[in-house]
C-alpha cells in the first residue's frame, strides 16, 4: 500500500474517496479511529492509501478531479 494523501480535512477526504470510487480504485482510510479518539483537534491526520499498482492511476484521477474544480 502507498499513501496517496494525509489530511485532517474530512470534507476533502470524503470527496477524494468519491473520486477514487468513481474511478474504480480500491482504497483504505487509515488512522480514522485514532483521529476521532484524539478529539479531532487535528493532531493525527487520516491517511488515504491505495495498492502500489494503483498509485499512479489514483494520483492521476485526483489531479484531474482537482483541476476540474479549480
Amino acid at each position: 500500500m502507498k499513501e496517496l494523501l494525509r489530511t485532517n480535512d474530512a470534507v476533502r477526504l470524503s470527496w477524494l474517496q468519491a473520486v477514487l470510487e468513481e474511478a474504480g480504485i480500491a482504497f483504505l482510510v487509515l488512522d480514522s479511529h485514532t483521529s476521532i479518539v484524539e478529539g479531532s483537534i487535528g493532531a493525527i491526520p487520516r491517511r488515504l492509501v491505495v495498492a502500489d499498482a494503483d498509485h499512479f492511476r489514483a494520483s492521476a484521477a485526483l489531479r484531474r478531479a482537482e483541476a476540474e474544480i479549480a
